[in-house]
C-alpha cells in the first residue's frame, strides 16, 4: 500500500468476498434461465391453439419468453462487468459493475418479467399449455424438480411449471439484497461508489416486495376468476387487470346502486348484481370522504354512489386502496414497491385528462368526450363527438359547453356541415360567434341561449338563388328591431324596424333605380300613407299597396312645381289611372321641398339604431373589462384576406389563454391611465381606434360595418345624407361614452376615484372637437358620396362657372371680379421675352391658391377650416406686399378676391366639401372666425353658380345688383 493510501482506497486495487460472491451467483442464475428456456419456456411455444384463449395464452407466453432473454442479455452483460472487474482490479473500479451503475435497468428488466409471468399465473397459462402435452411434461417431472426446491412429488405439472419460472427468480433477487447489503458494509461510509451500492441495495430490497405483492395479487386474481360465473369471466377477465379489493373480505354497500359484490382492480372499480356488471372507470373516479367514520362517496361522469362499511376500519380500508388505485390508473404504470408507495401526492389530481364515452340517456348518450375532466365533469378544453357525426371542440365548465368552442352539425346532404364558432354559456351559445351554413350562408353576430339574438348580419352566397343580406337586430332567433335589408335578386334596400322576421313599423325603402319610398310597414308590406321620391325628384304623398302601387288619394309635385291632386289606381294594361286636380301655376319648390327632401329622420332616433352593437361594449365596461369575455361581448374581428385565415385558423385551434386576454387588457386599462392630457389622449385614442383587437377598435369596426351595409352601394341616396350625418356624430358620442367607461374601469382597478360625470357641453366638445375626427375618415367614403349626390346640381353650375372663368387671364378675370387695381400682385408676375401681362394667367395670389387646394387632402372638419384660415392669410399677406404695409381686407376687397383664389384652385365638389364642414365642424366655433371664413366661401360658391358667371357678364362697381 503506497504511502498516503488510506484502508478504504485500497479496496479500489482488489476485489472483495461479496464481489466473488455476486460472480458465482450471476452464473448459476444465467446457467439456470438458460435451462428454463430450453426446458419450460422453448416446449411451452411449441402448441398452435386454434380458440381464442389458446392464441391468448400462447401470446403471453411469448412476452414471458422474450422478457426471460432479456433477463438473461442483462445477467449476462453484469456477468461480464464482474469478470472485468476481477481481472483488472488495478484499473477497473468498483463503479463500473452493472448492478451499481445500471441497477435502474437491471431492475426495469426484472419487473418487466414478474409482469410477464404474473399475467401468466392469472389466466392459467402455464396449467392450459401443460395440457396440450401431458405426456412430454410427466417425462419432464424430474427435470423440472432439480431447478426447484422444497416442491412436492406430487405437486401437478402446472404448480411445477409456475414454481420453475419464479422460484430460481426470487432466490436470485434475495442473494442480491444481501450481498450488496454485506458490500455496503464492506466499502465503509466514506467509500465514493457507498451511495452507489446503497442504492443498488435499495432497489432490489423494494424488488423483492413488489415480487411479493405482484405474486399476491396475481394468485387472488386467478381464484377471482376461478370462482367466477364464465360469464362474468369473459366480461371482466384481462391477463393486466389485477384484483386489489374483494367485499367478500371487508363487507361494504353502495348505495343508490344495488350490488351483492363490490371488486376493486387497479384499473377498475366493478359492481355485481346478478348477471349486471357496473364498471367504472378508475381514471374517471373521484373520492370524497363521507360525512361519518363509516361512508365515503365516489363521483364518475355518471353516477355519484356512497360507499358504506361496518366499521371505520373497512372505511379507510375501502377508500384507501380506492385513491391509490386510482393514483396509479392515472400514472399508467403500478406503484413500486408497493400500492400508495412512492408517490409525489398521496392524492390524486381534481382535474385530469381522459376519453369517456357517456351510456345514460340524454342529450350525451352515447357521445364520446375526450379532454380535460374536473369531479366527475367535463371541465377546461376538450372534444365532444356524437355518433350522428355532431361534433364540438372548446372549453367545457361542470359538464356544459362554456366559453369558446366549434360545433359541426352534419346535414342530409353528403359532406355538408354548419359551423359554429361561437362563445357558449352553460351548454347553449350565447354571446358573439361565426356561423357557417351548409347552405352556404354566413351569420356574424350575438347569440342567446342558443339563438340569434342582439346585433348580427345574415348573408347569402351572391350565387344563391334569391341573394340578401341582413345586419340588424335580432331577437330570439328572428329579425327584431331596426335593421337593413339588401335584396340582391330586386336591386332593393330596406330601411327600418322588423318584428317576427317582417317588416314592421317605420321603413325606408330604396331601389337601384334610385326611387325611395317612405311609410309604414305591416306584415311585411307598405300599409297607410306614406311617400315616394322618384329619381326625377318627382315627389308622391299618399296612400300604397302592399306591392307599392300608388293607390287612393294622393298628390304628386313635379321638379318643375306643378303638382296633380286626386285619386290614383290601376289603370288598363297595367298602367297607373289618376283622377284629379292639375296645378300649373304653383311656384317651383323649394330645395329641400323635393329635390333634396331627406328620408327617415325623425322615424329612427339615431341613439335607438344600433343598441345592439353599443350593448355589449357597456355590458363589458359594467362587468368590469373581464379580459376572458372581451371575445364574448366584443366579438373577434379581422381586417384583410390575409388576417381571415389566420382567424380561421385562430378559431379552429388552440384558443389565447384566458390569462393572456386579461393580461392585454390591462395593459389597455394602463394606457388610458397614462395618456390622459389632451395632446396625449388624442394620439392615444387614434392608436385604440386603428387597432382592431382594441375594444375602442372593435367596436368602430362594427360601426363601420353597419355604416356600409346602410350606405354603400344600393344605399348610396341623395335622401339618406341627414341619416347617416346624424348617425356618424351619435358614433362620435358613443365612442367617447365608450372611452369614458374604459377610464373609469382603470381607475376602480387602481383604487383611485372615479372622474365626475360630464355636463353636456363639456361632452360636445370632447365629442365634436377630439372624437369626431379621428373617426371621420373610416365613414368619410360613403358619408361624402351622400354630400356629393345631394350636392350635385348646384356642383354641376358650379364647375361651368369655374370653367368659364378659368378662361380670363389674371388680370382681366381681377378687373372682371371687379378687384380694386392698387390690390392687383402685379410684381407677382414675371414676363417672358413677347409676353404681355394681359395674356398670363394662374399667377396671381399663386400660394393662396395652392393653399386653398390642400382643402381636399384632408377629412378633418377642423383641418379643412385652419386650411381656409391659412388661405385667407395668405390673400392677406400678398395684398400687405403690394401696399408695402400689413393691410386688413375688409368684406367688400375680400370676397372678390376669394372668389378668384377659389376660380383659380379649381376643386371639385366644392358644395359637397362646403355643406360636409358646415355639418361635421365643431359648435364652438360657430359664430367664430371660423364660421365667418367658411360663409365667406359659401357666398363664393353662391357667386360663381350664377349664370352672368357663366356667361361672362359681370355688373360694375357702381351697379346696384352688385352681389357684395
Amino acid at each position: 500500500m503506497g504511502k498516503g493510501q488510506g484502508p478504504e482506497s485500497s479496496i479500489l486495487a482488489m476485489c472483495s468476498p461479496e464481489e466473488e460472491a455476486l460472480l458465482q451467483l450471476e452464473e448459476v442464475f444465467s446457467s439456470t434461465l438458460a435451462r428454463i428456456n430450453s426446458l419450460v419456456l422453448q416446449p411451452l411455444l411449441t402448441a398452435e391453439p386454434s380458440d381464442p384463449q389458446g392464441r391468448e395464452c400462447l401470446r403471453l407466453l411469448q412476452q414471458l419468453h422474450r422478457s426471460s432473454q432479456q433477463l438473461w442479455e442483462v445477467t449476462e452483460e453484469s456477468l461480464h462487468s464482474l469478470r472485468r472487474r476481477l481481472c483488472h482490479q488495478d484499473s477497473v473500479g468498483l463503479e463500473s459493475l452493472l448492478l451499481l451503475c445500471g441497477a435502474d435497468r437491471v431492475l426495469r428488466v426484472h419487473v418487466e418479467y414478474i409482469e410477464a409471468y404474473t399475467s401468466c399465473v392469472v389466466v392459467q397459462a402455464f396449467q392450459k399449455a401443460a395440457k396440450k402435452r401431458s405426456e412430454y411434461w410427466r417425462g419432464q417431472r424430474k427435470a423440472l424438480r432439480q431447478l426447484l426446491s422444497g416442491v412436492s412429488s406430487e405437486a401437478s405439472v402446472g404448480t411445477t411449471l409456475v414454481q420453475a419460472l419464479r422460484q430460481p427468480l426470487a432466490h436470485h433477487v434475495q442473494q442480491y439484497v444481501l450481498l450488496l447489503l454485506s458490500l455496503g458494509d464492506t466499502v465503509g461510509e466514506r467509500h465514493p461508489t457507498r451511495e452507489l451500492v446503497v442504492h443498488a441495495a435499495t432497489l432490489f430490497g423494494n424488488l423483492e416486495s413488489f415480487m411479493r405483492q405482484a405474486l399476491d395479487q396475481a394468485t387472488a386474481t386467478q381464484a377471482l376468476w376461478h370462482a367466477l360465473s364464465s360469464r362474468l369471466r369473459d366480461v371482466l377477465c384481462t391477463p393486466a387487470r389485477r384484483l386489489l379489493q374483494d367485499s367478500q373480505d371487508i363487507p361494504v354497500t353502495v348505495t343508490p346502486l344495488r350490488a351483492e359484490r363490490v371488486l376493486l382492480f387497479d384499473d377498475a372499480l366493478v359492481l355485481l348484481q346478478g348477471h349486471s356488471v357496473h364498471t367504472f372507470d378508475l381514471k374517471l373516479v373521484w373520492v370524497d370522504p363521507g360525512q361519518d367514520g363509516c361512508t365515503f362517496d365516489l363521483l364518475t361522469p355518471e353516477e355519484e354512489v356512497s360507499f358504506c362499511s361496518k366499521d371505520p376500519q373497512g372505511r379507510m380500508v375501502w377508500q384507501w386502496k380506492v385513491t391509490q388505485a386510482v393514483c396509479q390508473a392515472l400514472r399508467g404504470k403500478k406503484d413500486f414497491p408497493m400500492l400508495g408507495a412512492g408517490l409525489e401526492s398521496p392524492e390524486p389530481p381534481t382535474c385530469r385528462c381522459v376519453a369517456y364515452t357517456f351510456r345514460a340517456e340524454g342529450r350525451l348518450c352515447q357521445a364520446t368526450y375526450e379532454g380535460e375532466w374536473c369531479r366527475g365533469r367535463p371541465h377546461g378544453k376538450g372534444t365532444l363527438k356524437w355518433p350522428d357525426g355532431r361534433n364540438h371542440v372548446g372549453n367545457f365548465c361542470q359538464g356544459l359547453e362554456h366559453g369558446f368552442g366549434i360545433r359541426l352539425v352534419p346535414q342530409a346532404s353528403e359532406d355538408k356541415f354548419d359551423c359554429y364558432k361561437c362563445h357558449w354559456w352553460e351548454g347553449s351559445m350565447c354571446g358573439y360567434g361565426i356561423c357557417e351554413y351548409s347552405t352556404d350562408e354566413v351569420y356574424k353576430g350575438y347569440f342567446q341561449a342558443g339563438l340569434r339574438h342582439g346585433f348580427g348580419v345574415l348573408e347569402s352566397p351572391p350565387q344563391a338563388p334569391q341573394p340578401c343580406k341582413y345586419t340588424g337586430h335580432w331577437e330570439r332567433g328572428q329579425k327584431s328591431g331596426y335593421g337593413i335589408e339588401e335584396d340582391g335578386d330586386r336591386g332593393e334596400r330596406y330601411i327600418g324596424m322588423w318584428q317576427a322576421d317582417q317588416r314592421h313599423g317605420p321603413g325606408v325603402m330604396v331601389t337601384q333605380a334610385g326611387v325611395c319610398y317612405q311609410g309604414t310597414f305591416q306584415a311585411d308590406k307598405m300599409v297607410g300613407p306614406g311617400i315616394l321620391l322618384s329619381e326625377d325628384d318627382s315627389l308622391y304623398e299618399g296612400t300604397f299597396t302592399r306591392d307599392l302601387t300608388l293607390v287612393g288619394k294622393g298628390k304628386v309635385t313635379f321638379p318643375n312645381g306643378f303638382t296633380l291632386e286626386g285619386s290614383f289606381g290601376s289603370g288598363p294594361g297595367g298602367g297607373l289611372h289618376t283622377q284629379g286636380l292639375l296645378d300649373t301655376a304653383a311656384l317651383p319648390p323649394e330645395p329641400s321641398g323635393t329635390r333634396k327632401r331627406q328620408l327617415g329622420v325623425g322615424a329612427f332616433p339615431a341613439e335607438s339604431r344600433w343598441q345592439g352593437v353599443y350593448g355589449p361594449f357597456r355590458d363589458f365596461v359594467r362587468a368590469g373589462c373581464p379580459g376572458d369575455l372581451q371575445e364574448a361581448l366584443l366579438g373577434f374581428h379581422v381586417q384583410n384576406s390575409r388576417d381571415l385565415r389566420k382567424s380561421q385558423e385562430y378559431l379552429c385551434c388552440e384558443r389565447t389563454q384566458p390569462e393572456d386576454r386579461a393580461g392585454r387588457m390591462e395593459d389597455v386599462l394602463d394606457e388610458l391611465l397614462q395618456h390622459r392630457e389632451p395632446r396625449a389622449l388624442r394620439q392615444c385614442l387614434r392608436k385604440a381606434l386603428s387597432n382592431s383587437l382594441h375594444p375602442l377598435g372593435k367596436l368602430l369596426r362594427t360601426l363601420m360595418l353597419t355604416f356600409q351595409a346602410t350606405y354603400a352601394g344600393i344605399g348610396a341616396n341623395k335622401h339618406l345624407q341627414a341619416l347617416a350625418q346624424e348617425e356618424v356624430k351619435q358614433h362620435a358620442r358613443e365612442l367617447w361614452a365608450a372611452y369614458r367607461g374604459l377610464l373609469q374601469v382603470a381607475l376602480q382597478r387602481k383604487g383611485q376615484a372615479p372622474e365626475e360625470d360630464e355636463d353636456t357641453e363639456t361632452r360636445d366638445v370632447q365629442v365634436h372637437g377630439l372624437v369626431l375626427p379621428l373617426i371621420l375618415p373610416s365613414f368619410y367614403s360613403e358619408l361624402f358620396t351622400l354630400y356629393l349626390l345631394l350636392h350635385e346640381r348646384e356642383d354641376g353650375l358650379y364647375s361651368q362657372g369655374i370653367a368659364h372663368l378659368s378662361l380670363f387671364p389674371d388680370t382681366k378675370l381681377l378687373e372682371f371680379l371687379d378687384v380694386q387695381k392698387h390690390l392687383w400682385p402685379l410684381k407677382d408676375l414675371t414676363l417672358t421675352t413677347n409676353q404681355r401681362l394681359s395674356l398670363v394667367r394662374d399667377k396671381c395670389f399663386l400660394s393662396a391658391t395652392e393653399c386653398l387646394q390642400k382643402i381636399i387632402t384632408t377629412v378633418d372638419p377642423r383641418e379643412k377650416l385652419e386650411v381656409l384660415e391659412r388661405t385667407y392669410g395668405e390673400i392677406e399677406a400678398t395684398v400687405s406686399r403690394v401696399l408695402g404695409q400689413e393691410h386688413k381686407l375688409p368684406m367688400d376687397d375680400l370676397l372678390p378676391l376669394l372668389i378668384y383664389v377659389v376660380s383659380r384652385a379649381r376643386i371639385q365638389h366644392l358644395g359637397a366639401e362646403i355643406h360636409l364642414i358646415r355639418d361635421m365642424m365643431d359648435p364652438v366655433h360657430t359664430g367664430g372666425l371660423y364660421d365667418f371664413l367658411l360663409t365667406a366661401l359659401e357666398s363664393c360658391y353662391e357667386h360663381i353658380q350664377k349664370e352672368d358667371m357663366r356667361l361672362h357678364r359681370f355688373p360694375g362697381r357702381g351697379d346696384s345688383r352688385r352681389p357684395w
